[in-house]
């Protein structure tokens, strides 16, 4: 059998069904490489049929063992580990403190939406989402695992993740919906048995975003609820953990978003909190990135477990304008995976311009950080983006795939802030972005404006080098060649907003066409 290095090894294994296959029996894997040996948790798929999931991470020969209480056999063999294609560059992990790489090397930009429960909706809005996706804006979606309940999100999923019933919600309306958050009265579930129905279509989800370059970010928990899973015991929380590092954790393309929001879970600690991200980070022998969401007070970043800052905000006023800030004070990258959405929406945070959101956008990747996409736009027939997916309808997320585009322009991995140095001679109040590495310094700044429209700008790095400029207009996505230059010069620009200039060292530094002081 061959299977591509980063890729999915699965093996489905007939077992005993009798009592409660979720918790009175377990099946383990140990996968034998020349340069790792692992051991994974595998899980019950129901009607008797337990399953192991790997991804390896190497090329060359496997051999496995599989065993456990689950049955009298030992299942064994062997499998080969090839070279990967097209767009399986591995699983996304921290590069160099700030920035985020694949696993061979590439750059990851992350530009990511999201779209809270698209996949727990009829076909036809799965799909409509899927279309949408597929014209490349964003390489990142953040959905829940568990069904969500908010306003203008008030019906139930195609599936539950547990036997029983729900609430009836046939006097549910807009006007009482938060009468229903959390309470968990009229629900009769039995948290010891997984539908793997339910989790199998989180299953074809994460393998479709896989297909397409797309990482699944998974919110494990929320506090927007009526059927009593955000109000779990922390045995059943733990269970639930388990299940699902199992049952997803060898797909390259996961991420692991512990909670959505994790303050307004009032009833659970930070001890609680640590203690569940310790079971995740057992149950995961992929190591996959892990972070916590904030609604208004960020988690404490520092958190050894925590591999990058998730944030929404914690000003209502300043946002992605704190990036510098959050990557001093936590020495993490920041993803700031919730600023505000596009939209109509009468909620503060769901009625931005879409210049706005992209202005803020640019504002976090100058900075050294990224920033997330959403969009709120009501409609006749209720289907929400942020929640539902559907068809995009604002003008923002097009420019976030110009932003992808631009960075692959960027030497290295990324940008960050430039700082006034005595050899770089910036303006007071230029605000300029510079590749991550320094071994690159020197060939390549980006100042960006912002919301201000200046008519030309005087400019000047050294008097010795060359540089190609270019102005970007980053609303309209144009790149306009503005002439070669060294010293001190002056470049007219269209004096309106969200404009930057590009700064690339010229290949040839040779005194030839050009403009010099």
């Amino acid at each position: 059998m061959l299977i591509e290095r980063w890729g999915l090894f699965e093996l489905s294994m007939n077992g005993k069904s009798d009592g409660n296959p979720f918790v009175d029996y377990e099946v383990h894997g140990t996968f034998i490489h020349e340069k790792e040996t692992l051991t994974v948790n595998g899980f019950y798929d129901g009607d008797g049929v337990y399953m192991i999931r790997f991804m390896p991470s190497y090329e060359g020969e496997y051999h496995y063992q599989i065993s456990g209480t689950f049955s009298d056999e030992i299942h064994s063999g062997t499998f080969t580990a090839v070279a990967p294609t097209g767009s399986n560059h591995g699983p996304v992990k921290v590069y160099k403190q700030y920035q985020l790489a694949y696993a061979d090397g590439t750059p990851h930009y992350s530009f990511g939406t999201t779209c809270y429960t698209f996949d727990l909706q009829k076909e036809s809005i799965i799909e409509e989402t899927f279309e949408e996706l597929k014209k490349g804006y964003f390489n990142k979606m953040r959905f829940c695992i568990m069904p969500k309940h908010y306003d203008f999100c008030l019906h139930n999923p195609v599936a539950f993740p547990y036997e029983g019933t729900p609430v009836d919600i046939s006097n549910l309306t807009r006007e009482n919906f938060s009468e229903y958050n959390g309470n968990p009265d009229g629900n009769d579930w039995d948290f010891t048995r997984f539908n793997p129905a339910f989790f199998r279509i989180h299953d074809q989800t994460i393998r479709r975003l896989m297909n397409l370059g797309m990482e699944a970010d998974l919110i494990i928990f929320h506090a927007y609820d009526r059927w009593g899973f955000s109000q779990m015991s922390m045995e059943d929380n733990l269970r639930y953990i388990k299940y699902i590092t199992a049952r997803y954790g060898a797909y390259r393309n996961v991420w692991w978003a512990l909670a959505n929001e994790y303050e307004l879970l009032g009833h659970l600690t930070v001890d609680d909190w640590e203690l569940l991200a310790a079971e995740l980070i057992a149950s995961d022998p992929y190591g996959h990135l892990r972070s916590i969401h904030n609604c208004e007070v960020f988690y404490d970043y520092t958190k050894p477990w925590i591999t990058h800052c998730s944030c929404q905000r914690c000003d209502h006023y300043r946002t992605t304008e704190s990036t510098a800030e959050l990557r001093k004070a936590y020495g993490k990258p920041v993803v700031w995976d919730e600023v505000g959405y596009e939209g109509d929406f009468p909620h503060c945070w769901g009625n931005f311009t879409p210049e706005e959101l992209t202005r803020r956008a640019w504002e976090a990747l100058i900075r050294g950080g990224y920033c997330g996409h959403g969009e709120t736009f009501l409609s006749e027939d209720n289907i929400i983006w942020w929640c539902h997916g559907g068809k995009l309808k604002g003008l923002s997320a097009e420019r976030f795939g110009f932003m992808t585009e631009f960075l692959k322009d960027v030497p290295g991995h990324g940008l960050k802030e430039g700082e006034l140095r005595d050899d770089v001679h910036f303006q007071w109040d230029d605000r300029v972005a510079v590749p991550e590495e320094d071994e690159f310094a020197g060939e390549y700044y980006f100042f960006y404006f912002s919301i201000w429209r200046p008519p030309f700008r005087q400019i000047y790095i050294d008097d010795d080098t060359w540089y190609d400029a270019e102005v970007i207009d980053t609303w309209n996505m144009t790149v306009t060649p503005a002439g070669r230059h060294k010293g001190r010069y002056e470049l007219p620009l269209p004096g309106t907003q969200y404009i930057g200039i590009r700064l690339k060292k010229s290949a040839d530094q040779s005194d030839g066409c050009g403009t010099a002081e």
